[in-house]
C-alpha cells in the first residue's frame, strides 16, 4: 500500500488565492496561485487539481510531469531543479516521499489512497502556515518545506534539508513557483553605484531569465522583485506575479520558461563551490523565497508593504526628522562646527541626529582605522559626550556610524589579526575602497567586533546605528583554508544584529551598504529603515524612490534634503524640489545648515513642519503610481487605508514636446465620495508655475517677498480664502484636473481630503 496525505488545501487572504495539491506521495504542488477562487469544494478541488494535468506529448515522459514547490528531476522536470547536490557524484537525484502534512502546527490526517480514501479539502481564510516533511530513504536525505499565505496576500516558501547519510554536498537549492501561460513579459531592476534599481523589461522566452547576485551583499543591480505578468502591465493593470529572495548575501532571482510551455518563478541563495557540507543529522535552510501577485505592480508592492507593516516590530509612521552630518563635513570632526549643526538642526524641528564616519581610530580618512572600533582620543579628547550631551539637551537621539563588517589593512586589528582578513588561494582580495572584508564566521573576531559595539553602547546613550558596508565580496573565503564564507558571513552578520538589538530594546538600527546595496526582506526582519542610495540628487532619487518602493514601504526608505549642489552629479537644484521629494520617505537633511540661508532655513523649517504633520499618512497610506503618458511627469502618492485622505506628487523630470499635459488623474480614492483638492505649501510655489484656475489662487508680484523667498518668484494667495476645488472621487480617479505647468526638476504637492 502507498501511504499518502492525499488533500487538497485552500488558502485565502486579502484577495489571493493559494491552492496546493498535496495528493500521492509526491511534494506539494502549486494548483492555483492567483485571485481568491473562494472556499473549494470537494468537485471544485477535483477539477481544480485534474484539470490542471497536462496530456502526454510524443517524445516525453510517459506521465504528465508534476512541477513541485523543490522541483525535482526524476519527475521528468527538465528546467532547473529544486535541489542541487552529492556524496561525490552519488545520491544526486533524489526521489522524495511526503510523509507529513501540518497546517498552523496541526497534522493532517493521512489517507490511504489505495483503499478508496476522498480527497481531503482544507479551506482556510486569512494567514496560515502549511507544512510538509518528505523523505527520500535511499539518498538518505529528508526535506521539510513551509509555505506560508501571510498578512496582505503575500505567499513566502522555504525548504530545510536534513542529511541522513555521509558527507553531502549542496550545491544549489531554489523553490519556484508556477505562473500561467499569460505571463509573458519581465520586469526586474538593473542599477550600480549611485543609480540603485532601474527598471527594466524584456519578454520571457524559451529558457532561463537568470539573476545571480555574487557580490557578497544584495548589491545595487539587484533584480529586487522579479516580476512577470500580462503582456504591457503597468502599475493599475495586467496580472503580475512577482518573486523576491529574502537575503542578504549571493543570491538567485530566475524566471524560466520550458519548450513544453511551462513557467515559473524563483529563487534562493546562491552558494559557492564547497560551501555548504552536510555532515550526517546536519540541516540546512534555505532564505524565505517571496511571491505577490496582484493585478498591476502598486496591488504586488502593497503585499509586500502589508506583510511587513503586519510585524510586531515594525516602525511606527512617526519616524523621526533625521540629520546625517556625512555630507556636511565628512571626515572634518570639528566639535564647534558639529554643535552649531546640531542647533541649526533643532531649531528647524529635527529629532534625530547621527555623526557619521571618522570619530574612530585613525579614521582620518578612509585608507585607515576599519576595525578599530574605540573613539578617536586625537580627534575626540573628552570621549563624543560633549557632542553626544548637547544633542540629547536639545531634545534629538544620537546616532552613530558603523561598518563592523569591514576592516582596513592599516589598522591595529589588522596588524594583531591579519589571519581575521576574508581571503583565499593565499592571497589578499584585491582592494575595494582601501578596505578589506573581516571575516564575522571566525568565533573570535565576531565577539571582537560584537563586545566593541557593545562597549560604544554602554558609554554612550545612542538610539540609532548607521550600519554600512561598503565593498563586494571577493575572494571571500576564511584562512588558512581559504574555503569559501560568504554563507557564513551573512549568517554572523544576522546573527550579530540579533544580538545587540535584544541586548539593547528599542534601538534603530539602519542598512547601508555604499547607499542601497543591501535592500531585501532578510535584512529587513532587522534593521529599521533602509539608505536608498548614496546619491541624493532629487531627480535620480524620484526614480529610485519610485522602484525602492516596489518592495519596501516609504517609512523604510531614508530619503534627505541634500545641499543645493548634488555632491554625486555636480547638478543644482531648488530647495522645494528636494523637499518635495524627499517628504516621501523617512525624512533626513544632508546639508551643512552652517551655508544656508536664512531663506532656505525658513522655507526647510516649512517642509519639515509639512512632514511632521502628515508623516501619519505618508508613512503609512497605500501606495499608488500612475501611468502618465508624458514621460517627463512622474505622478505618485500615499493613500489612506480608510480613503479618507492623500497626497500626491506631480513631478517634471524633463521638458515634454507639447505645453500642456491634460488633466491628472488622482489614483486611489474612492469614486464615492467627495472630495477637496488643495495645492500644498504655496508660499514655496515651483518655478515656471502656471495655477489653472480650479487652484483658485491669484498671483502677488512682491518682489520685496521673492527676493527674500528665492528668485524673484510671484506668491500666489487663495481668491476666496481657500484654494483648491471640490469634486467626486470618480471625477478625480477616472478623468481628473487640468495640470499646473511648471519648469523640470520642480515638483507639485497636492493634499486631498474627503468633505
Amino acid at each position: 500500500m502507498t501511504e499518502s496525505v492525499n488533500a487538497c488545501v485552500a488558502l485565502r487572504a486579502d484577495g489571493v488565492g493559494l491552492v496546493l495539491d498535496a495528493t500521492g506521495t509526491g511534494l506539494p504542488a502549486v494548483a492555483h496561485w492567483g485571485p481568491d477562487l473562494g472556499e473549494l469544494s470537494e468537485s471544485d478541488a477535483r477539477g481544480l487539481i485534474l484539470g490542471g494535468v497536462e496530456p502526454v506529448m510524443a517524445n516525453l515522459v510517459d506521465e504528465p510531469v508534476r512541477l513541485a514547490l523543490l522541483p525535482e528531476h526524476w519527475t521528468g522536470w527538465v528546467g532547473r531543479p529544486g535541489l542541487s547536490g552529492s556524496r561525490a557524484g552519488r545520491d544526486w537525484s533524489p526521489k522524495f516521499r511526503t510523509v507529513a502534512l501540518r497546517i498552523d502546527g496541526q497534522p493532517v490526517a493521512v489517507e490511504d489512497s489505495s483503499v478508496g480514501g476522498g480527497l481531503i479539502v482544507i479551506n482556510r481564510t486569512g494567514p496560515a502556515v502549511v507544512e510538509a516533511d518528505a523523505v527520500d530513504d535511499v539518498a538518505q536525505l529528508s526535506v521539510t518545506i513551509v509555505v506560508e499565505l501571510a498578512a496582505g496576500g503575500l505567499v513566502r516558501t522555504r525548504a530545510t534539508l536534513t542529511n541522513r547519510g555521509e558527507t553531502y554536498q549542496l550545491d544549489d537549492l531554489v523553490l519556484a513557483l508556477p505562473v500561467p501561460a499569460a505571463a509573458r513579459e519581465i520586469l526586474d531592476f538593473a542599477g550600480r553605484w549611485g543609480k540603485e534599481r532601474t527598471p527594466q523589461r524584456r519578454d520571457l522566452t524559451v529558457g532561463v531569465h537568470l539573476r545571480e547576485g555574487r557580490k557578497g551583499r544584495t548589491g545595487p543591480e539587484a533584480a529586487t522583485v522579479l516580476h512577470v505578468g500580462t503582456p504591457g502591465f503597468g502599475f493599475a493593470t495586467g496580472e503580475v506575479w512577482g518573486v523576491h529572495t529574502g537575503w542578504s548575501g549571493n543570491h538567485t532571482h530566475y524566471a524560466e520558461r520550458l519548450s513544453t510551455g511551462e513557467q515559473v518563478v524563483g529563487g534562493g541563495e546562491l552558494l559557492l563551490p564547497g560551501e555548504v557540507r552536510l555532515e550526517r543529522g546536519e540541516t540546512y535552510t534555505s532564505p524565505w523565497v517571496y511571491g505577490s501577485y496582484g493585478v498591476g505592480l502598486d496591488a504586488v508592492a502593497r503585499r509586500f508593504h502589508r506583510f511587513l507593516r503586519a510585524r510586531d516590530n515594525h516602525p511606527s509612521t512617526e519616524r523621526p526628522v533625521t540629520i546625517n552630518v556625512w555630507e556636511a563635513v565628512y571626515f572634518d570632526h570639528d566639535l564647534d562646527h558639529l554643535l552649531d549643526l546640531a542647533e541649526r538642526a533643532a531649531a528647524l524641528g529635527v529629532e534625530r541626529y547621527v555623526l557619521d564616519d571618522g570619530w574612530f581610530g585613525s579614521r582620518r580618512d578612509d585608507h585607515s582605522g576599519l576595525g578599530d572600533w574605540q573613539v578617536s582620543a586625537d580627534v575626540w579628547p573628552q570621549g563624543l559626550h560633549p557632542l553626544v550631551n548637547r544633542v540629547r539637551e536639545l531634545g534629538m537621539e544620537f546616532g552613530l556610524w558603523f561598518e563592523p563588517e569591514m576592516i582596513n589593512l592599516d589598522s591595529d586589528v589588522a596588524r594583531k589579526h591579519p589571519e581575521w582578513v576574508m581571503a583565499t588561494g593565499d592571497r589578499l582580495p584585491v582592494e575595494s575602497r582601501f578596505q578589506q572584508v573581516i571575516n564575522l564566521g571566525i568565533p573570535e573576531c565576531y565577539d571582537y567586533v560584537r563586545d566593541a559595539i557593545f562597549a560604544i553602547l554602554a558609554e554612550y546613550e545612542i538610539g540609532y546605528l548607521k550600519w554600512d558596508h561598503n565593498r563586494d565580496l571577493i575572494d571571500a573565503g576564511t584562512q588558512p583554508s581559504g574555503r569559501p564564507g560568504v554563507h557564513q558571513q551573512t549568517l554572523a552578520f544576522y546573527r550579530l544584529v540579533d544580538e545587540i538589538k535584544a541586548a539593547h530594546p528599542g534601538l534603530e538600527i539602519e542598512s547601508c551598504s555604499s547607499g542601497g546595496a543591501r535592500v531585501d526582506l532578510g535584512v529587513l526582519e532587522r534593521a529599521d529603515r533602509v539608505w536608498v542610495s548614496d546619491c541624493i540628487d532629487p531627480l535620480e532619487r524620484q526614480l529610485m524612490h519610485r522602484w525602492t518602493s516596489q518592495l519596501i514601504p516609504p517609512e523604510l526608505m531614508g530619503a534627505h534634503v541634500a545641499s543645493g549642489r548634488s555632491h554625486t552629479t555636480g547638478r543644482e537644484h531648488d530647495l522645494g524640489f528636494r523637499a518635495a521629494t524627499a517628504i516621501f520617505g523617512h525624512l533626513g537633511i544632508e546639508w551643512d545648515l552652517v551655508k544656508a540661508t536664512e531663506a532656505e532655513l525658513a522655507e526647510l523649517a516649512d517642509w519639515i513642519a509639512f512632514y511632521r504633520e502628515h508623516r501619519d499618512l505618508l508613512l503609512g497610506g497605500d501606495l499608488v503610481r500612475l501611468d502618465h503618458p508624458d514621460e517627463t511627469l512622474m505622478v505618485s502618492g500615499v493613500v489612506a487605508p480608510d480613503r479618507s485622505r492623500a497626497v500626491y506628487s506631480y513631478a517634471s523630470v524633463a521638458r515634454s514636446e507639447v505645453a500642456l499635459l491634460g488633466r491628472l488623474r488622482f489614483p486611489g480614492l474612492d469614486p464615492a465620495r467627495c472630495y477637496r483638492v488643495t495645492p500644498a505649501l504655496l508660499e514655496h510655489a515651483p518655478s515656471g508655475l502656471r495655477p489653472p484656475p480650479w487652484w483658485g489662487v491669484e498671483v502677488v508680484r512682491d518682489h520685496a517677498y521673492a527676493d527674500l523667498a528665492a528668485g524673484h518668484r510671484p506668491r500666489y494667495v487663495p481668491t476666496a480664502g481657500a484654494a483648491g476645488i471640490q469634486a467626486s472621487g470618480s471625477l478625480l480617479t477616472s478623468v481628473g484636473l487640468a495640470a499646473a505647468p511648471i519648469d523640470p526638476d520642480q515638483a507639485v504637492v497636492y493634499l486631498v481630503e474627503s468633505i
